[in-house]
């Protein structure tokens, strides 16, 4: 019999990982009863347990002297597999037995979308557009932080993603506060609770945010996974964050999505979609300059900008 069995090697990272997650359906258009093995960093490896088709996670801790690969190939080196697909490009990938492989190199970088460059390395026929795995057990989580904050004063949320894990993507803490104080008085946001959300680790970048929100404030910070998380975005009506994981989530979501950006490829890995937009410190591509010359007013435009086009009077930013 041939094998059914597949290996997706992926990335530490949440946001890569849902950039490249629509490779699990496409799996599954490749090859028919695929069972799939995911291998990934901590973080991410929530994301993946309800995703069709998986049917076990690896989680690769970092050891020094490649010692979570060694782990690894231990664990999936006495498998057939019917396909390998290493978007990290290890070597472990050729060391395994298996009829196909797509494995990731540099050339594949091409100035394409990251999205477009995942589709192209898989073959797809279609952009394999990212998707979240929201199970019942995320949504539960999240409603029990948000279901009784919105019994004591029910609104619209708008969901913030303050994160700080690399600084020269970080937008000031303090600015976050200021931007709650100014949609705080705009009309448009009258009623609305503000929703920052994160892991243990960002409870500083989000203290100025849930401060200035006071009793509209929704703390959904280091409430729960990454799959909570997408839970607890997927009650919002609308998203401002850091360029970071959380804003593909809210773009998966299909959320209206702003992603702030200081020098990276806004280009590349902005967020994915027709409901999102970009506030950037460098807004000509090619050009760079630090997340600070991104002010407090440019990013409240964008946002009521987004309001504007998305929400507006509609039924999704009423109570």
């Amino acid at each position: 019999m041939p094998s059914n069995k597949v290996l997706f090697v992926t990335s530490n990272r949440i946001g890569d990982c849902v950039i490249s997650s629509g490779i699990i359906r496409e799996i599954g258009r490749q090859i028919a009863g695929a069972e799939i093995t995911v291998a990934c960093g901590r973080p991410p490896a929530p994301f993946f347990r309800s995703a069709p088709g998986v049917e076990r996670v690896i989680v690769l801790d970092k050891k020094k002297a490649a010692g979570h690969w060694v782990d690894l190939w231990k664990q999936v080196v006495g498998t057939h597999w019917a396909l390998v697909i290493d978007i990290r490009g290890s070597a472990l990938s050729y060391l395994l037995k298996a009829d196909r492989r797509v494995i990731y190199n540099r050339s594949h970088e091409t100035g394409l979308a990251k999205v477009d460059m995942v589709t192209r390395l898989m073959g797809a026929p279609a952009p394999l557009e990212p998707e979240l795995f929201i199970d019942d057990q995320a949504r539960a989580e999240a409603a029990a932080v948000i279901d009784p904050a919105l019994a004591a004063a029910s609104g619209p949320i708008i969901a913030l993603a303050p994160i700080a894990h690399q600084p020269g993507k970080s937008w000031p803490a303090d600015r976050w506060g200021h931007l709650v104080e100014k949609l705080k008085a705009e009309p448009r946001f009258a009623g609305w609770r503000f929703m920052p959300v994160g892991g243990p680790g960002d409870r500083p970048p989000a203290t100025p945010a849930l401060e200035a929100a006071g009793p509209l404030a929704i703390d959904f910070v280091g409430k729960g996974d990454i799959l909570a998380s997408a839970a607890a975005i997927d009650r919002a009506t609308l998203f401002v964050g850091n360029d970071s994981g959380l804003m593909h989530v809210a773009a998966a979501a299909g959320k209206p999505t702003l992603g702030l950006f200081g020098p990276t490829e806004w280009w590349l890995y902005g967020p994915r979609g027709p409901r999102t937009s970009i506030a950037a410190s460098n807004p000509v591509r090619g050009e760079f300059a630090p997340i600070e010359a991104l002010t407090t007013d440019r990013v409240f435009e964008a946002v009521i900008a987004l309001h504007d086009v998305w929400v507006g009077g509609s039924e999704a930013s009423k109570p």
